[in-house]
């Protein structure tokens, strides 16, 4: 792990000891700097395995984003160099008052300063800064956001909720706290860039939060969410890969 090139890649110039506000900024400055995107999976254009060589390569080297076994494999790795106890944890994503399959998602347990936090930089729409595993009531960022609750829908499952746009709480995954080696996500990873049934091979899509709210490609339109407003453009193939030049800094080979 070149740390260095990391920190780099992520605009991040503070502290590197491994406590909590540590693991803060670093959260928040990868949620800033590094999208959430499957444009590989979508045009097929590279198959992805469970391999940190190749999300330092892709998300450093290439200045790309990616989507969870990338991005949180990836944080994992630079939290580890610079002295944190990190553990993969599986979530299911929820779909209305189900949820998927185990290893559906990836996401991170990070104990630091005497407090159990939950990292994910790879859910997309997911709080800029780690949540606390055993605190109740909303917390996140944009504050008050996001909020943890404990055998809420599930027993033996902790669901990760967020507010609407309409301010109504959605559950947006469940996880457990049984730890995984990143091997167990390989068959997963594999699902959603092969099946018919992955929402990563139905359609394409590149976000990243931003100062002032979100901007996403997503299909054939662009959506900003600017301090609460959302507008919408549609956009031909040209003028899309023209908003990823220019609002992500990617561009991708023909």
């Amino acid at each position: 792990m070149d740390a260095a090139a990391y920190l780099a890649r992520i605009g991040y110039e503070g502290s590197l000891e491994p406590s909590a506000a540590t693991l803060r900024a670093l959260h928040r400055a990868h949620m800033l700097a590094v999208p959430f995107e499957n444009l590989d999976i979508f045009g097929a254009r590279r198959h992805l395995t469970l391999d940190t060589a190749a999300f330092f390569a892709k998300v450093v080297g290439e200045r790309r984003g990616g989507f969870c076994y990338e991005l949180n494999g990836l944080f994992a790795e630079l939290l580890r160099t610079l002295g944190f106890d990190v553990e993969f944890l599986s979530g299911r994503v929820a779909k209305g008052t189900k949820a998927g399959p185990e290893f559906d998602h990836m996401l991170l347990l990070v104990p630091a300063g005497g407090v159990r936090y939950i990292a994910d930089v790879g859910f997309g729409d997911s709080s800029l800064v780690p949540l606390e595993l055993d605190r109740e009531g909303p917390q996140g960022e944009p504050e008050g956001g996001f909020k943890l609750v404990r055998d809420g829908v599930e027993p033996g499952f902790t669901s990760m909720y967020g507010l609407s746009e309409a301010g109504k709480w959605v559950e947006r995954y469940r996880f457990s706290l049984a730890p995984h080696p990143l091997t167990d996500f390989a068959g997963m990873c594999e699902y959603h860039q092969t099946s018919p049934d992955s929402k990563f091979t139905q359609n394409r899509v590149c976000s990243l939060p931003t100062a002032t709210g979100r901007v996403t490609l997503s299909g054939n339109r662009l959506t900003l969410v600017e301090d609460g407003r959302r507008t919408t453009q549609r956009l031909d193939d040209a003028a899309f890969a023209a908003a990823l030049r220019a609002r992500f800094g990617i561009e991708l080979a023909p």
